[in-house]
């Protein structure tokens, strides 16, 4: 008996085994020589297998797309634990995004290596690394596939749509959220709480030697010794470990239709991008850009080296990066003001060796007109001016408190996704606030992302004191949501809510005035009010326009009668200094 209970489970283990060696785990990108990649349902499946033999490996659905399709995320944990609240408090935590724009595939085909070379032993299993994957971002986008719409870029044979199902580019809709994926990539964001996040792209500029680039979240922005790391440890360590393997890698080429051999500067990475939204809770964050016009194989095995550095990097630093993390956190709590906005500083530069190709500008043979034209015969290494210092622009004081009226759900909705702590009001309150009118503001006269959006907003503040009603929401800013906070409820800062046009409404006047009724009226106004009636004859006397205007006139004196509606340029959104 014992020896037909052997004779049995010896099939068995050969049969396992054998499902394993029939199964190599060889990817789309291997299978193909690296001329093809993964669509959608492959990469999803490849990942099931490999969580299906790989007890290391996990495979979670989360969330909604706006294709009707759920994100999923890949963990890869030495330990076999997937709950991240029990992974944050041992290791660091590596988010890597992938497919955001699908016909930029790199990443898709790097990360299925990565995470299997891992698993298989080929490359050390980090210990201090826990490794967590959005294998496609943008479904929809991928679903779309095609082999003409990336016109700049070389294979692979066919690949996904830069915009989403519904034609959005994701990587402008992280403070807007617009899409369902940006709104499940939150929920994933705060439940993985990483501490190092990379964004995998391809470039769209400029021709030079390099097939990889790196786009790191800006380090004064970023700030502190935590930013200080990026800047002078992190960045020149990832350089020098690529370097050694004959990858050599410089900063993305932030040019358009120019030749990079004149220098140039590194491209700001506010809010709305992934890197810029990461930020906001003190994330290290770097994008990935590889060279368009480079061979796809070379791409992709670029992008896996610089990911399998940057695994070795936040391996060996972990405790470093667990500490200075914590202390940018702990930071805030001094400090009194805050940049909301930033400025290139020319004053600071540093020069790089650049490897180029001569480029010239040369008669168009279908325009006639010049045109850039490179000669890859010609290559050089040079010198160049490199701009990667940012001052600030706009700094606004940090506010104990803000305070949203319960009817912004819109608004408050978004606070929520993004772990916002907040309190609402039992009984209606009454607080000394400070108030702003938005003075001024621009637009854009295209659209963007699906909004008209605002840009050089300029407020005007006020205090007073303001009555609140039962179920009004009570934001303190002391909570790590803070950076958050100050770059979305600040109607001066780029990415702000009120640029994204969430508060239009208040920009348009509802209640307005009858010339003919009215100019009896004004004039009454203006016999009752003799310091009103100096400033309007001041105003027409040093203002021709104004003057020769009977409308704008009237229109003015409105405004500044108990007659002109209070919300109208009323920011609806309080701050509380005390």
């Amino acid at each position: 008996m014992q020896k037909l209970v052997l004779f049995l489970l010896i099939p068995s283990f050969y049969l396992v085994q054998g499902q394993k060696a029939k199964n190599d785990f060889l990817t789309v990108f291997e299978k193909s020589n690296g001329l093809e990649t993964a669509t959608y349902e492959q990469t999803i499946s490849y990942y099931q297998t490999l969580a299906d033999n790989f007890p290391e490996v996990s495979i979670q659905s989360i969330g909604e797309t706006d294709s009707g399709e759920p994100l999923h995320i890949i963990t890869l944990n030495s330990d076999k634990i997937f709950d991240f609240e029990m992974i944050k408090k041992e290791k660091r935590i590596l988010l890597i995004n992938n497919g955001i724009h699908p016909g930029e595939s790199d990443g898709i085909d790097a990360t299925m290596m990565l995470y299997r070379d891992i698993v298989q032993g080929k490359i050390v299993t980090p210990k201090n690394v826990v490794l967590v994957t959005i294998p496609i971002y943008n479904i929809g986008g991928s679903l779309n596939r095609n082999s003409t719409t990336r016109t700049n870029q070389n294979g692979p044979k066919e690949y996904g749509f830069r915009g989403n199902a519904r034609n959005y580019d994701l990587n402008r809709d992280f403070i807007k959220c617009d899409t369902k994926n940006a709104q499940t990539f939150a929920k994933i964001f705060h439940m993985v709480q990483p501490d190092v996040f990379i964004d995998n792209h391809v470039s769209n500029g400029a021709d030079y030697q390099y097939v990889l680039t790196h786009l790191f979240t800006q380090h004064n922005k970023l700030g502190g010794d935590l930013g200080n790391y990026l800047h002078t440890e992190m960045m020149p360590n990832l350089e020098q470990k690529l370097a050694s393997k004959q990858w050599d890698i410089t900063p993305y080429v932030n040019v358009f239709n120019q030749v990079p051999d004149n220098g140039f500067s590194q491209f700001f990475d506010t809010p709305r991008y992934s890197t810029g939204y990461t930020a906001l809770w003190n994330v290290l964050g770097m994008m990935i850009e590889t060279h368009m016009l480079k061979p796809y194989k070379q791409r992709v095995e670029g992008t896996y080296e610089l990911m399998k550095s940057m695994v070795e990097i936040v391996e060996r630093d972990s405790e470093k990066i667990r500490k200075l993390r914590e202390s940018s956190f702990k930071n805030f709590k001094g400090k009194k003001t805050y940049t909301i906005d930033w400025e290139l500083d020319t004053t600071k530069t540093s020069t790089l060796t650049f490897n180029g190709f001569e480029g010239t500008m040369i008669r168009s043979e279908v325009t006639g007109q010049n045109r850039l034209k490179y000669d890859r015969n010609k290559p050089f290494s040079k010198d160049v001016i490199y701009q990667n210092h940012f001052k600030p622009k706009v700094e606004v004081v940090i506010p104990k408190a803000y305070v949203i009226p319960k009817e912004w759900w819109n608004v408050i909705e978004l606070l929520k996704i993004n772990n916002v702590e907040m309190i609402q009001f039992q009984k209606d309150t009454t607080l000394e606030v400070e108030t702003y009118r938005i003075a001024s503001y621009q637009t854009r006269n295209q659209a963007y992302e699906g909004h008209y959006q605002h840009y050089n907003t300029q407020i005007t503040a006020s205090t007073g004191k303001l009555t609140f009603q039962q179920g009004d929401y009570y934001i303190k800013t002391d909570q790590k949501a803070i950076r958050y906070l100050l770059e979305t409820l600040e109607p001066q800062a780029p990415d702000s809510f009120f640029n994204w046009n969430f508060f239009d409404t208040i920009l348009q006047q509802k209640e307005g005035f009858s010339p003919y009724v009215w100019e009896d009226m004004a004039e009454q106004l203006l016999v009752e009010n003799q310091s009103l009636k100096n400033e309007f004859e001041r105003k027409k006397k040093d203002e021709p326009g104004f003057a020769n205007n009977w409308y704008a006139q009237l229109d003015w004196l409105h405004k500044q009668s108990p007659n002109y509606e209070l919300a109208h340029m009323l920011y609806p959104i309080y701050k509380l200094n005390d």
